[in-house]
């Protein structure tokens, strides 16, 4: 597979006359496409609806776009419940989870009419006496061990080392505590791996969650009304691996429901899913320009951008694809290290990356940002946060959040006269 980007050297060229680089920059009709193909994969599921990881890209014209297809948002912090709330976001729109609540956090969900997922026992106590239990209510799943996709699969993920959510023994003891406490609709939430590439992840963490559902119906009385397979389903970084179907992922929770729920008499429960990285990672670039070139034991090119402006290559080493614009169609025989300027070695794009030539004042396109790429952003070396662009379907582009200032980044300091600084 080649990976090309959404967007021409000509269109950044035209863009950067108004926006210097660099920037995160979103494609609007990938991002409608990909939101009607998963709301098409779950459409056997009269309840279904996606929930958007807003802290994949807390953006509200982004929110806004994915809104108008049908999407409510899931939220984890004071302010990403502000931020949906802006954006018209109403009660059950809004899914809340977090973990280590603070109270004020509970306080704003329970008083947005928010659904709280609430991720562990002592929770319950907690949210009865600061707001009383909402009549809707859902519980986050930890089922322990280790995650594989079959019994010789590989390991995918450890869920007995992971901080979320209620063992199997607190989440039936959950349930009958909120159901005497008034809940009257009841949910069940679970996230087992991240950023997997198998279409296979869904269907198997279906069946443990519609098994789990039918044992809580057993057990406690309680039938739950929805089910979310939360996030966890992942994109192709590289060009040689193979993309998600969700239309069999889709198809493969479907059977699972047929086999499991149905038979149990669970068959109106609702599927919900939480994509924040499927949903928009591969709609989103970071545009950068190559500004500097080092020769010493290694051949460096240096960016206007920096791991301030895309952190996962610096904190998981994760692969992120690049183009350097306009050379698509050379040959990638220079080796390079691609690198921002901040004051720490692992600040690097890539390492050892075969790309064309790279000439000073090259554009360079970096793939799959457009979920956990600006939102991830901090200011280390008192860099700025970028611009955001969103690339229309008609070919124009709109600013939907602008760079930051100096100003922005002295704004929270008080300069008072006590210490004499300088005006």
């Amino acid at each position: 597979m080649i990976k090309k980007p959404f967007v021409t050297k000509e269109k950044l060229q035209e863009i950067i006359k108004d926006y210097p680089t660099p920037f995160h920059i979103y494609d609007e009709k990938g991002i409608v496409e990909n939101a009607r193909r998963v709301k098409q994969a779950f459409s056997w599921n009269k309840g279904y609806r996606e929930y958007f990881a807003v802290k994949a890209t807390p953006n509200p014209y982004i929110m806004k776009l994915l809104m108008d297809e049908g999407c409510g948002f899931d939220c984890s912090s004071y302010t990403e419940l502000m931020l949906s709330d802006k954006v018209g976001a109403k009660g059950q729109d809004i899914m809340f989870s977090s973990n280590a609540t603070p109270d004020a956090d509970f306080r704003l969900a329970y008083k947005l009419g928010a659904v709280i997922n609430l991720d562990d026992l002592t929770h319950i106590e907690v949210l009865d006496k600061l707001t009383g239990i909402p009549e809707t209510i859902s519980c986050r799943y930890n089922p322990g061990g280790e995650f594989k996709t079959s019994e010789k699969g590989n390991v995918m993920d450890t869920p007995k080392d992971a901080k979320y959510g209620f063992t199997h023994d607190q989440l039936i003891e959950g349930y009958r505590l909120l159901k005497q406490k008034g809940a009257k609709r009841f949910g069940m939430h679970a996230f087992l791996a991240s950023n997997t590439l198998t279409n296979d992840y869904y269907p198997v963490l279906a069946g443990i969650l519609f098994r789990t559902a039918v044992e809580i119906k057993e057990k406690t009385g309680v039938s739950l009304d929805f089910i979310n397979l939360s996030g966890g389903v992942g994109i192709a970084y590289r060009p040689d691996q193979t993309p998600n179907d969700i239309m069999a992922i889709g198809e493969g929770v479907r059977k699972q429901f047929e086999e499991i729920l149905v038979p149990a008499g669970l068959g109106n429960v609702s599927i919900f899913t939480e994509l924040g990285r499927f949903m928009l990672a591969p709609y989103g670039h970071l545009a950068a320009t190559a500004i500097r070139e080092k020769h010493i034991y290694k051949e460096y090119i240096g960016l206007d951008a920096c791991a301030a402006n895309l952190m996962r290559p610096a904190m998981y080493g994760a692969y992120h694809h690049i183009t350097v614009a306009g050379k698509e169609d050379m040959s990638c025989d220079h080796m390079y290290d691609i690198t921002g300027g901040l004051c720490e070695n692992n600040d690097k794009f890539a390492i050892d990356r075969m790309l064309p030539k790279i000439d000073i004042g090259d554009i360079i396109v970096i793939h799959d940002t457009g979920a956990h790429g600006f939102s991830m952003g901090y200011n280390y070396n008192g860099k700025l946060r970028s611009a955001e662009i969103l690339l229309k379907a008609d070919g124009s582009y709109q600013l939907i959040r602008r760079a930051e200032t100096p100003e922005d980044y002295f704004a929270t300091f008080d300069f008072s006269k006590e210490y004499n600084f300088k005006k």
